[in-house]
């Protein structure tokens, strides 16, 4: 019924401009989808063309794991794991010789949606540190050279899919958000010692993977810009304080949002009952309870759609649905898929005054948006569906299916006037700058990839379910 489904180097104030990334450096692609979260990095001499035996610069044998690479400098990191050992790896980046891996132990085996797994999310990292979280432990920090600084345990969690937000670096914190079916949460921690500086609740935010992104604003201030449940929410990064949120957003949020020059561009699906025309209407709780105890158990559902939602509604897992599961099902099949243009900025609620279009047709849930040069990137998690858009306006400049129509976990990224869009069969389209889907080549890698990749100095790292590449075009002889 519904589908499944990061660092800033911060710098000072004088340095940065508000609303900007502040890790723009070639060499870096420190956190999930590269700075800032924008899937967008300066380089040039990207290969179009390449395969296993094509323009391949090195490639390696990874355990299995669905994060993605991040790199900084010289070294590159992913997260893997091997029977009951949480893996993380540091790579050479020019070779692709693994320099350390540092096993953590396995605290629980979590059920999680076959799609996902225990090392979905990507670690994060600067020129001191590298973090990384795994649902079935919780976070953990090592030193460059694997010395582990320190370790914090969470969890259980009791997430239908399983975790798969990442954490970010802002500054001296590692800040992560974990958002589950009850008591979600997003927590910092100092970066070097894991003492926690602040955890802020958010109880409205029932399902969701967004990994946040930096807003500066105008006065100095940073903040954390976080989707969850129903509202898009701008947090203090220094108190974890809740400064300003939007609402408007669909149940259910997986994707990371986009933030350029002080507009957030954030997608959500939650199923095919979220779509405007396609809504149910639900009952009140008091006429689903027709005996009157308080619940509502399975037998009791109405016949139709809404008996696929029991076990998703069931927030405390118990069995029963209560008055509060009743609301939660009604607000969320009251919330319609979209894409959002949402200004940045302000004080408490800032519906009316911040959205500045919506768009609502063939909405991504995985795969987040990618804004380059001047244009904006949808790609569906099905069939190959794909859009471009006006930033400013939302106006469609195409919309179509992308040759390789296949499905979409991996989020698009783009350099060197290319975009690149990997599909779950090792499928990757080459799509030029300028809004076409007409693909100047589609790659074969062979084998299936769900994870983001990563770009820097003019490489491309892609990881498959078992290959890390490294792809480099032909001018530059594969050094």
């Amino acid at each position: 019924m519904i589908r499944l489904l990061t660092l800033v180097l911060t710098l000072t104030v004088v340095l940065v401009p508000p609303g900007t990334a502040a890790d723009k450096d070639t060499d870096h692609w420190s956190r999930f989808r590269g700075p800032n979260g924008l899937g967008v990095i300066e380089a040039s001499g990207l290969p179009t063309s390449f395969a296993p035996e094509k323009n391949v610069v090195w490639k390696v044998s990874l355990p299995p794991g669905h994060s993605s690479p991040v790199l900084w400098g010289d070294r590159l990191f992913v997260t893997a794991f091997e029977e009951e050992s949480l893996l993380t790896l540091c790579l050479d980046r020019n070779t692709g010789k693994e320099l350390w891996r540092r096993p953590a132990p396995r605290a629980r085996v979590t059920k999680m949606d076959q799609r996902n797994n225990v090392a979905s999310p990507s670690p994060a990292v600067d020129n001191e540190v590298v973090t990384v979280f795994f649902q079935d432990y919780g976070v953990i920090t090592y030193d460059r050279d694997g010395k582990e600084l320190w370790r914090h345990p969470l969890g259980p969690f009791n997430n239908l899919y399983g975790m798969g937000a990442s954490p970010i670096l802002v500054g001296r914190r590692v800040v992560l958000p974990c958002d589950q079916q009850s008591s979600s949460f997003a927590i910092a921690f100092d970066k070097k010692t894991g003492e926690v500086l602040w955890r802020q609740e958010r109880p409205w935010a029932k399902s969701g993977h967004c990994t946040p992104v930096l807003h500066r604003t105008e006065t100095g201030l940073q903040q954390l810009i976080l989707p969850g449940s129903f509202f898009l929410d701008a947090y203090d990064a220094e108190t974890g304080a809740r400064t300003w949120f939007v609402g408007g957003l669909c149940f259910e949020m997986k994707s990371v949002p986009v933030l350029h020059e002080g507009i957030i561009y954030i997608n959500g699906f939650g199923s095919p009952f979220n779509q405007p025309g396609k809504q149910l209407t639900v009952g009140s709780f008091e006429e689903q309870d027709r005996n009157g105890d308080g619940k509502i158990l399975p037998d009791e559902m109405p016949d139709g759609p809404l008996k696929g939602w029991f076990d998703f509604v069931d927030l405390q897992g118990d069995g029963l649905l209560d008055g509060g599961d009743w609301s939660y099902l009604r607000a969320a099949l009251a919330s319609q898929n979209g894409l959002l243009a949402i200004r940045a900025g302000g004080e408490g609620d800032r519906t009316e005054q911040n959205v500045l279009w919506t768009y609502r047709r063939g909405i991504p849930q995985l795969p987040s948006p990618l804004l380059f040069q001047g244009v904006l990137y949808l790609v569906n998690d099905s069939g190959g569906l794909a859009v471009t858009l006006n930033p400013k306006t939302g106006e469609v400049i195409e919309r179509g299916r992308l040759s390789a129509q296949d499905n979409y976990y991996a989020s698009p990224v783009a350099a060197d006037d290319k975009v690149f869009l990997v599909s779950e069969s090792g499928l990757v389209s080459v799509l030029p700058a300028g809004g076409s889907l007409k693909a100047l080549a589609v790659n074969e890698l062979g084998e299936s990839c769900y994870a983001t990749p990563a770009i820097a100095d003019g490489r491309l790292y892609l990881r498959t379910t078992g290959t890390l590449y490294c792809f480099g075009a032909e001018d530059r002889g594969g050094d």
